[in-house]
């Protein structure tokens, strides 16, 4: 019997949106997978273990990333190259003081650059951002100034809640804070992108 299947069939089409939105889908679980490493890492093999399987599935994540894009996130190797420092003395020295102050250092190191960067009238987001976003000059230095206060702010977070609270806690915090205020700080801004979009985009 012949086979009467259309094998011409026309085939749905991928989206610019769908394609933008399983990007971002995808980074945000590379992002988020080395953090569910090291809760769970934690929950069941205290502390040390975790930092080192932190260490791993940070290292595997931008593996990932290079395989599917071909380049390396710059925010996302230097937080890497961090963990992979401080991590390393934690687990050489049995101090978990260093992974805790780690995402302090991190962040004002960020928005030290970014201010730096406004300073010098260069809104060093721009080149971070500029093949994703476009804005006019004067969104890029907003954006840029919000930007580097909110990493203040984490770090001012991160500092109080190390100090005041338990290790389990604070690695729960990680996860279950800082990841959803980071990404409702960047869906707030918006407005802000559409405002300062150029007609043309």
């Amino acid at each position: 019997m012949a086979d009467i299947r259309n094998t011409d069939a026309p085939t749905k089409p991928t989206t610019a949106a769908e394609s933008s939105a399983g990007s971002a889908l995808i980074k945000l679980a590379l992002e988020a997978g080395p953090l569910v490493v090291f809760f769970v890492g934690n929950a069941k093999f205290g502390i040390f273990h975790a930092t080192a399987a932190f260490m791993v599935a940070m290292v595997a994540a931008l593996g990932v990333s290079w395989a599917m894009t071909r380049k390396l996130p710059i925010m996302p190797l230097v937080g890497a190259i961090f963990v992979v420092i401080f991590g390393g003395l934690t687990l050489i020295l049995q101090d978990d003081l260093f992974i805790k102050l780690k995402p302090t250092i991190v962040n004002l190191l960020f928005a030290t650059i970014l201010f730096g960067g406004l300073v010098m009238r260069r809104p060093l987001l721009k080149p971070l951002l500029g093949a994703a976003l476009t804005l006019d000059d004067r969104g890029w230095d907003i954006l840029t100034r919000r930007w580097a206060i909110f990493f203040v702010v984490l770090a001012i977070l991160n500092e109080v809640v190390w100090r005041g609270f338990s290790t389990e806690f604070w690695i729960s915090f990680k996860l279950f804070g800082i990841m959803p205020l980071t990404l409702l700080f960047g869906i707030a801004q918006m407005p802000l992108i559409k405002r300062h979009m150029p007609a043309e985009a």
